[in-house]
């Protein structure tokens, strides 16, 4: 699935500009604790995340991640959504919390 297919199957929102819409997704990893993440998430996956800080960026950078879904309604900050313009990050906001979005990942065939 692509990034673009996620927005239009979900309604979620893009954040960032949608030049890296066509990438593909090819699972998920959810977490919010940095280091964990940093050791445990594999390029090309959707990170799911509560965390809306500058640090976010430079996990999803180093991880390759496709995407980072900022869960729970919860907002990105204006220059962290600078930030991952700057280094390619697709932000992707979802409205409900991390489990919700995840099994609407599971159901999507992510």
């Amino acid at each position: 699935m692509t990034i673009d297919q996620l927005i239009k199957e979900t309604g979620w929102k893009m954040i960032t500009a949608a030049s890296e819409g066509s990438r593909e997704i090819h699972g998920a990893y959810c977490g919010d604790l940095l280091s964990w993440v940093m050791g445990r998430g594999q390029p090309d996956q959707a990170w799911i995340t509560v965390q809306s800080h500058i640090n976010v960026i430079a996990v999803a950078s180093l991880r390759e991640f496709a995407c980072v879904i900022l869960a729970d309604g919860a907002e990105w900050p204006p220059e962290v959504i600078e930030k991952a313009e700057a280094e390619g990050i697709p932000l992707i906001q979802s409205p409900v919390p991390s489990f919700e979005t995840a099994r609407k990942l599971i159901e999507l065939g992510v």
